[in-house]
């Protein structure tokens, strides 16, 4: 699996750290980084979690 956020369409709402703070971050600069582009299988479910729940839909997952 690899993620795939479109900042364009971010707006940074922290929603996704929340639910999988190990693969996004928003760090001080208010923008927000992706710190595990291919996480392992075991993160899947806080992953899609994350992708359903933004707001703007910037977050893809990609077989």
């Amino acid at each position: 699996m690899r993620v795939t956020v479109d900042l364009d369409m971010c707006a940074s709402t922290g929603g996704c750290v929340h639910q999988a703070p190990t693969v996004f971050e928003i760090r001080d600069d208010g923008m927000l980084y992706i710190l595990q582009e291919e996480p392992g299988e075991e993160l899947r479910a806080q992953v899609t979690a994350a992708e359903e729940l933004c707001p703007t839909g910037a977050i893809a997952i990609v077989d």
